[in-house]
């Protein structure tokens, strides 16, 4: 078996935000699809996308892997 070099992958504010987000989501879309309510299945299907978005922007901001706010070196000037 091959030796890995990711020890931390996934272990970051935005993909934490990102998971935890789109779980959410995929329990109102399955809620929604027990109960058929198109509106409520709509809602959830929106909280995915604010998910992914969220992690993306959070990871853009820094949050990430190796953004500048794990790493201690963001400086605001």
């Amino acid at each position: 078996m091959a030796e890995h070099d990711d020890d931390n992958h996934g272990h970051s504010l935005a993909a934490w935000v990102l998971v935890g987000v789109v779980l959410l989501g995929c329990l109102i879309v399955s809620i929604a699809f027990i109960i058929p309510n198109t509106a409520l299945g709509i809602a959830g299907v929106v909280v995915i996308l604010a998910g992914l978005i969220a992690g993306k922007v959070l990871a853009l901001a820094g949050h990430g892997i190796n953004g500048a706010a794990v790493r201690g070196d963001s400086h605001v000037s």
